[in-house]
C-alpha cells in the first residue's frame, strides 16, 4: 500500500509500469505468445515470464498490461509465503522489505519474483524429498532467469552424491524436455535455438570474469551519485560477509549439511554474480541480482541481524517508500515536493 500510494502521489501508476525496467519487452514477447506471431520481434530476456503472463491472459481475458502486475505480484506474495515455511517469519520479512530492487520488480513488474517463488517452491519439494517435482520447478525458473540453473543444478548434485542414478536421470529428463520445449520455437522462427541466451550479449567481451573486476571498472567508468554507490556497496559488502560466514560459521555448515540443495544453489549462483563481466550493470544491478539468495545471506548472519520489531516496522514503512521514490525518479520526487 505505501509503495503504490507513492507512486500515485507522482503520477500514473500505469505509466510508471510501462517506462519501468524490461516492462514493454516483457509486454511485447507476451503478446506474440498470444498470437504466436513473432514477425518483427526483438528477442530480448528469457521468455519464461511473458509464458506465464500469456497464459494467464488466455485463461482469465486480462490484457497483458494486467497479468504483468498479477504474476509478479502474486509471485512475491508466494515467495514471501514459502521463505516463511522454509526458515521463518523474520527471515520472510526481512526478505519482503528490505531490498528496493525486489519492491520494484514485485509492484512494478519484472522477472525476479516469478524465478523467486519457482526456487523456493523447488527447495520445498526437495526438502520433502519429492525431487522430480523440485526438478521441475528448477527447470520452469531457468526460463524465466537462466542463472536458476544452478538449483537443477544443486538437485542432481545431491542425488548423485547419495547414488540415487534413477532419481538423478528423472530430474535430467525434466530440465532436457524442459529446455527442448522452450528452444524448439526459437529454432523454428528464428532458426537459433539460443535465441535468448544470445540476447545477454551486446559487448565485445565474455558475459563472466574475474570476480569484482567489472564491479570497479563500471564504478569508475560510470559515476553515480554518492547515495547509489552507498546503496550499492552495501548490499555488495552485506553479501559477501553473508557468504563468507556461510563457509566459515560452524552452525551455518551443519544446516549445509542438512539442506545441500538450498547451499549448492545458493554459493555458485552469488560467485557467478560477483564474475558478471558487463561495467554498466555489475555494480548497478547488484542488489537485484543477488535477489534469489538473499533470504539464506540473512540466515548466515543472522545472529548480526536486531530480530526487533520496530525496526521491522520502520523497514517496512520507509523501505517501500523509497524503494517507489526510486524507480519514479529522486530528482523528480525531490522537485514534485519543491513544487
Amino acid at each position: 500500500m505505501i509503495f503504490v500510494s507513492t507512486i500515485l502521489a507522482f503520477g500514473s501508476y500505469s505509466s510508471t509500469v510501462s517506462k519501468f525496467g524490461d516492462s514493454n519487452g516483457y509486454i511485447c514477447v507476451a503478446r506474440a505468445i498470444l498470437h504466436w506471431d513473432f514477425a518483427g520481434l526483438q528477442i530480448k530476456q528469457f521468455w519464461g515470464y511473458s509464458y506465464a503472463m500469456a497464459a494467464l491472459s488466455m485463461l482469465t481475458r486480462l490484457p497483458v498490461e494486467t497479468t504483468l502486475l498479477v504474476v509478479s505480484v502474486s509471485s512475491c506474495l508466494l515467495s514471501i509465503a514459502f521463505a516463511h515455511r522454509l526458515w521463518g517469519g523474520w527471515i520472510a520479512a526481512l526478505f519482503a522489505v528490505l531490498n528496493f530492487d525486489w519492491l520494484q520488480r514485485s509492484f512494478l513488474g519484472g522477472s525476479e519474483p516469478l524465478s523467486v517463488a519457482l526456487i523456493l517452491g523447488s527447495f520445498m519439494a526437495a526438502r520433502k524429498d519429492r525431487f522430480i517435482f523440485a526438478a521441475t520447478l528448477a527447470s520452469l525458473a531457468t526460463v524465466v532467469r537462466p542463472l536458476s540453473v544452478f538449483n537443477l543444478l544443486a538437485i542432481l548434485t545431491v542425488l548423485l552424491y547419495r547414488r540415487e542414478f534413477k532419481r538423478a536421470l528423472g530430474a535430467a529428463s525434466v530440465g532436457a524436455v524442459v529446455a527442448l520445449l522452450y528452444v524448439t520455437p526459437f529454432f523454428k522462427y528464428f532458426g537459433d535455438p539460443l535465441a535468448t541466451v544470445h540476447s545477454y550479449g551486446g559487448e565485445p567481451r565474455p558475459l563472466f570474469g574475474i570476480p569484482f573486476y567489472a564491479i570497479l571498472e563500471g564504478t569508475l567508468r560510470y559515476p553515480a551519485p554518492w547515495t547509489n554507490l552507498l546503496l550499492s556497496f552495501g548490499w555488495i559488502g552485506l553479501t559477501t560477509f553473508g557468504l563468507v560466514m556461510m563457509l566459515r560459521d560452524e552452525d551455518f555448515r551443519a544446516y549445509a549439511r542438512q539442506h545441500a540443495v538450498e547451499i549448492l544453489f545458493a554459493v555458485p549462483y552469488l560467485i557467478l554474480v560477483y564474475c558478471y563481466n558487463y561495467p554498466v550493470f555489475a555494480r548497478s544491478n547488484f542488489a537485484r541480482f543477488a535477489i534469489p539468495a538473499l533470504p539464506l545471506i540473512y540466515l548466515a548472519l543472522s545472529r548480526w541481524i536486531p530480530w526487533d520489531r520496530r525496526v521491522l516496522w520502520a523497514l517496512g514503512i520507509i523501505s517501500p517508500a523509497f524503494a517507489a521514490a526510486s524507480a519514479i525518479g529522486i530528482r523528480h520526487v525531490i522537485a514534485a515536493l519543491h513544487g
